[in-house]
């Protein structure tokens, strides 16, 4: 027990923290552990028999599950803040920390585990799921209107709400399945990916530092692929793009050698351009598309990648090379630069000759 009243029950090696109005908040509250918390007073005689076990579970979930007791006969306006009436009375701090849930198993060791594990299965799905969709609980016993209004027949039932839609759940009940199925549903809604010129540094970390990995481009220069021939390659990287979009990675195109230290740090340019390489900005560990620069050929290198799959290696100076600021492409035909126009006019070329015949 950390710190500690003199009424506390629960001893300092039993596993189970203090908690008082000082740390409460602290520890529970803005701590990102899920927690069992019972609310307890040193002579109610139920919380007395409930020591053996609850010390035997804050044991068993030691580096797992967060295990606590507030004296709420001493502690009373924390107990009251949560609406304690009874004694012991545990409450599970998980998913949505102001809403802590009520404790309805059994009180063993055994079954306060289980709850607990099932609130981190259910926190461990929502952090995995965060940014994608949003995830949430109903208390359907106090709830019934809205419960029936749903069809909610049995419990737990599960419910996917899009714009108005309402679907069943119809997948496992790992979190692992959650994540699986809901990265179906979030990714069917999701519009492709932008193909982003990199024009400074902050589209380049927008699309590695912000996505598990991001699909870099070199394309050949515009006055050697014209936009009808630049604009069919970034239609491939769109369709791919859509067509893997549930992974979130990020895309990106460079001219070439527009960022030379980009292309340098990725080992692009040996095999000419076009040039694509997948970076994990993460471990800066990049694979180097080999293969054909075609829909085909790109699809078959992205696959073994989402697989985990591929040969890769470091990013040259283990960090993101700085970019060199350019222009957005204007979407136009690259046009030869102008030669500018000599007057001969005025040039006596007999000079010339005479010159000429003096070097000879």
């Amino acid at each position: 027990m950390v710190g500690g009243s003199a009424t506390a029950m629960y001893s300092p090696s039993s596993g189970v923290v203090d908690l008082t109005p000082s740390n409460f908040q602290r520890e529970v509250l803005n701590g990102d552990a899920v927690w069992i918390v019972e609310f307890y007073a040193p002579w109610c005689g139920h919380c007395q028999r409930l020591v053996p076990e609850y010390t035997k579970a804050a044991q068993a979930l030691s580096g797992v599950v967060k295990v606590g007791a507030v004296n709420a006969d001493e502690h009373r306006s924390l107990g009251g803040q949560y609406g304690v009436q009874g004694f012991p009375t545990i409450k599970i701090f998980g998913l949505d920390k102001k809403k802590p849930e009520d404790f309805n198993g059994q009180r063993t060791a055994q079954g306060i585990v289980d709850v607990a594990m099932k609130a981190v299965r259910e926190k461990k799905a929502a952090t995995e799921l965060k940014g994608k969709i949003k995830m949430g609980a109903l208390d359907a016993t106090v709830h019934t209107v809205m419960a029936s209004r749903y069809g909610v027949q049995g419990y737990p039932t599960i419910k996917y709400f899009n714009k108005g839609d309402v679907g069943d759940y119809d997948g496992g009940r790992t979190a692992s399945d959650i994540v699986a199925w809901a990265d179906d549903r979030a990714a069917a809604n999701l519009p492709p990916p932008e193909v982003v010129q990199i024009t400074d540094n902050s589209v380049l970390t927008s699309a590695c530092k912000e996505h598990p990995i991001c699909i870099i481009t070199v394309l050949p220069h515009i006055l050697d692929c014209q936009s009808k021939c630049r604009n069919n390659y970034i239609e491939i990287l769109s369709r791919l793009g859509d067509k893997y979009k549930q992974k979130m990675w990020g895309w990106v195109w460079s001219e070439a050698m527009a960022q030379p230290e980009l292309e340098q740090a990725l080992d692009i340019g040996g095999f000419g351009y076009p040039a694509l390489a997948a970076l994990n900005a993460k471990k800066m560990q990049f694979a180097l598309l080999k293969g054909s620069f075609s829909e085909s050929g790109i699809n078959e290198f992205l696959r073994d990648i989402s697989y985990g799959r591929g040969r890769t290696a470091p990013v040259r100076g283990a960090e993101l090379p700085a970019i060199q600021g350019v222009e957005a492409w204007d979407g136009q035909d690259g046009v030869l630069p102008e030669e500018e126009d000599i007057d001969l006019s005025d040039v006596d070329l007999d000079d010339f000759d005479d010159q000429a015949h003096v070097e000879l």
